[in-house]
């Protein structure tokens, strides 16, 4: 092997020389533009997470303190504004009107007659006092509140003997909610309507119930609370039921805090609702394992979000997932301070789906053949118009910026979201699911939390009954105090005689 002498020179070795320092130059511009890549990506990614904070805080802000103007207002009140001066509006507000107007008529009537005085004066024509009757006089109604009060019923129970002594019979006392227990079906009625129905805790309702005369604890009231839970559990379950073999049904979920020593875990209250059947389900995790075990192998369509917990319903052999406009159209309002010409093209793309429903509405003809006309005709080229109009618009935004999810989301969810269009009894979005939930976000703010799995499973089983009353305009303490005791007595195969849809009051002389 021959080595090279050093000393050596020739125009090879200068040029390789020369070769060699040009590429060290290169390798060097390279490491140096690399460093400057990082610094930007790095300078990139603080600017994302800075305009994320810009606009977490500019909807906390609009949230906490805004403005009723700043808050996203409903399609409806939207569709309003645009056709202000139309009158088209007017008829709905007329039949609300007419709805109040025969409640407050079917109220308890009391008559009170003012006579007029012997002190009204005298005519100045003929010098005698009026007392000549016109007609049945000027009518005017107020409406005053008379205070609740509980009555303390005495029940005597006969003995009777026959006549030599031998045979001696008792009469059978009252049904009672709990053996050998003081408050009748009314007062525990009462309890789980004001916390159910009113989100009252029990300690404000210990407060009322000391006012009204009957002091009770805490501790007692919140026994019967479980008691009545513990009856009516049939009763729910069968409402379950009956909304899973629904062919289109609507899910949601919120959370409920668990007590637990050393502070609270977070619980889940879920919503299952068809047409005007409403069931509620608690459990301790936010797993598919809820939707799985309450919709079973059943099929047809889920309306929710995009949760990926419905994921374990909705597969090909199950239900079909319906997405809701209205999840999309609050990211695209929620675009607004940072792309506010781009989120406003956005929302008013949606806003002309929500304008088929409302004309339809208006119309009568919701969920007949000319509404699903509307829809395949006016309500796909929207749809089309939106998800056409994304695919333009996704590489022009940060895709973690608030535009950028929102495209993001519309595009993902786009089977999903257009599954109302060919199937006019599909909802366009999940809202009643979300306002079934209202009640239990509000009761969570007064009452903070249950005490444990078994309590929130007996809070959903209440504001199931409670929420199906006041869909078909029954009353919830009547029913409640009804079904108290009848379940009692009723087998499970009659079990749907007591659904609140089904109910009647009892005849008030064989009750």
């Amino acid at each position: 092997m021959t080595t090279l002498d050093p000393t050596h020179h020739c125009a090879w070795r200068v040029e390789a020389e020369r070769l060699r320092s040009q590429v060290q130059v290169c390798h060097d511009l390279l490491d140096q533009m690399q460093a400057r890549l990082n610094k930007l990506e790095q300078m990139q990614a603080r600017l994302d997470k800075f305009e994320q904070m810009q606009e977490r805080i500019a909807y906390l802000e609009r949230v906490l303190w805004g403005r009723n103007s700043e808050k996203m207002p409903t399609p409806s009140e939207e569709l309003r504004q645009q056709r202000r001066g139309s009158g088209g509006s007017k008829a709905s507000g007329n039949k609300a009107r007419a709805a109040k107007a025969l409640a407050r008529k079917q109220l308890p009537e009391i008559e009170v007659v003012h006579e007029v005085g012997e002190d009204s004066g005298v005519c100045e024509s003929c010098g005698q006092p009026a007392n000549k009757r016109l007609g049945e006089g000027k009518v005017s109604f107020t409406y005053t509140y008379v205070p609740a009060r509980f009555e303390r019923h005495k029940h005597i129970r006969r003995t009777m003997a026959c006549p030599c002594g031998s045979h001696i019979v008792t009469a059978r006392g009252p049904a009672k909610v709990v053996d050998k227990g003081r408050y009748g079906p009314g007062f525990v009625a009462h309890v789980i309507t004001s916390k159910c129905a009113d989100s009252l805790p029990i300690y404000r309702l210990q407060k009322q119930c000391k006012r009204l005369g009957v002091p009770v604890a805490r501790s007692t009231m919140t026994e019967l609370f479980h008691r009545g839970a513990e009856l009516l559990t049939p009763i729910h379950g069968r409402i379950l039921d009956i909304i899973a073999k629904q062919p289109i049904v609507q899910a949601d979920e919120t959370t409920m805090p668990i007590q637990r020593k050393g502070g609270c875990k977070r619980g889940y209250v879920w919503t299952f609702l068809s047409g005007d059947m409403i069931g509620y389900r608690f459990s301790g995790s936010r797993s598919g394992e809820t939707p799985r075990s309450v919709l079973g192998a059943t099929s047809g369509v889920l309306v929710v979000d995009a949760y990926t917990g419905y994921n374990a319903v909705t597969t090909p052999e199950q239900r079909e997932r319906a997405g809701c406009l209205a999840h999309v159209r609050r990211k695209y309002f929620d675009a607004l301070g940072s792309a506010p010409k781009e989120a406003r093209h956005g929302m008013d793309l949606i806003l002309e789906v929500y304008r088929v429903e409302h004309e339809a509405a208006e119309a009568g003809k919701t969920r007949s053949a000319e509404h699903s006309r509307m829809r395949k005709s006016r309500s796909r080229a929207a749809m089309d118009a939106l998800v056409q109009w994304c695919e333009n618009e996704q590489g022009n935004h940060l895709p973690r910026g608030p535009l950028g999810k929102a495209i993001h989301y519309t595009l993902a969810q786009r089977k999903a979201l257009r599954c109302f269009i060919d199937n006019v009894d599909i909802p366009v979005d999940n809202n009643a699911s979300e306002r079934a939930l209202r009640v239990m976000a509000l009761g969570r703010k007064n009452y903070l939390f249950v005490g444990h799995i078994q309590a929130g499973r007996n809070l959903a089983v209440l504001h199931t009954l409670v929420a199906c009353c006041e869909l078909h305009q029954v009353n919830p303490m009547a029913y409640l105090t009804d079904m108290l005791i009848r379940v009692q007595d009723t087998p499970s195969s009659r079990i749907d005689e007591l659904l609140p849809w089904r109910w009647k009051p009892p005849d008030p002389v064989t009750a």
